[in-house]
């Protein structure tokens, strides 16, 4: 299970891995937070914007099932309305009922029962940062933690089905400085212009830390999917923008993989790891002695603070 912010996130962030375990035949299922009604159009090619965020939402529910289908995996809704970005100075608050002003346990217990329900074994999301500070990526990893951790509890969410509890959680971490410095390097190397020089800089400069990787997957005869999905996200992504600016061939020799951070484990682990399954098999129970927790939980609780500052 796969646990994403808006739509087109989950085609950007951990796709080819999806669509790898996908392709193996592994149920793979796409949690979508938000409907996205609040996403600005960022291809500059898509002539006819939406004029209302319900238009909007629309547009994307059929962009979502295109890059579902791309991907080969099944995709669900949760429910919640799109916070959007806030931007100036100072910020402007949140619109009221948006996802990142829902109570966590209310916001998390669509998840809780969606977890209990398809009985997954792993689980993906961002980590207490949301990747960046987007509202409703920091509420995504909020709500999947929860879910994560709540789901097994039966004396939490009673209402919400039988008490299931996922094996291993995931951080995604497809926007490293490492990953962005090695394809930029790849790319001067080759005579070729590289759009990452200013974001490295910037991140360089913000002193943006950089989260410990435990699992990469090696994922590259599965670009062609990832990239079919980030197209079918017609709103978001210009198909001769950033997303496509790296040679394919050049970035499957230099970073065939996705990049992922175990965040919590119910049985044994070795690290590094080469597969989110490591460790995990369809008859395994949780093991109580085998729990292996990072201090994600400690950089969740300052995560909740900010949000609800």
């Amino acid at each position: 299970m796969a646990v994403h912010a808006h739509p087109d996130d989950e085609s950007s962030k951990g796709a080819a891995t999806t669509a790898r375990y996908a392709a193996e035949g592994v149920d793979v299922l796409v949690v979508t937070c938000t409907g996205g009604e609040r996403g600005s159009i960022l291809n500059p090619r898509y002539t006819d914007p939406p004029s209302t965020p319900e238009e909007m939402a629309a547009v994307r529910r059929d962009e979502m099932a295109a890059a579902a289908a791309a991907l080969g995996v099944r995709q669900h809704w949760l429910g919640f309305v799109d916070s959007g970005l806030p931007e100036g100075d100072p910020l402007p608050p949140l619109p009221e009922g948006c996802f990142a002003l829902v109570p966590l346990e209310d916001a998390a217990a669509p998840l809780v029962d969606l977890v209990r329900s398809f009985r997954p074994h792993v689980m993906t999301t961002y980590d207490p940062t949301g990747g960046y500070p987007h509202p409703d990526h920091i509420m995504c990893h909020r709500v999947a933690f929860e879910a994560f951790h709540a789901a097994g509890d039966p004396e939490r969410y009673r209402d919400r089905g039988e008490p299931w509890q996922p094996l291993k959680l995931y951080y995604n971490h497809d926007f490293s400085l490492t990953r962005l410095r090695t394809v930029h390097e790849a790319m001067q190397a080759a005579g070729l212009e590289s759009p990452f020089g200013d974001w490295i800089s910037s991140r360089a400069m913000r002193e943006v830390p950089e989260r410990p990787v435990t699992t990469r997957i090696e994922c590259s005869g599965w670009f062609p999917a990832r990239d079919a999905a980030l197209v079918a996200h017609a709103t978001q992504i210009d198909p001769e923008g950033f997303f496509f600016a790296t040679p394919r061939d050049l970035e499957a020799e230099v970073w065939p993989v996705e990049e992922y951070e175990l965040a919590a484990s119910h049985v044994p682990v070795s690290t590094p790891e080469d597969d989110l399954f490591a460790g995990v098999h369809p008859e395994d129970d949780p093991v109580a002695d085998a729990d292996t927790d990072t201090d994600a939980d400690a950089d969740a609780d300052r995560a909740a603070t900010e949000v609800d500052a």
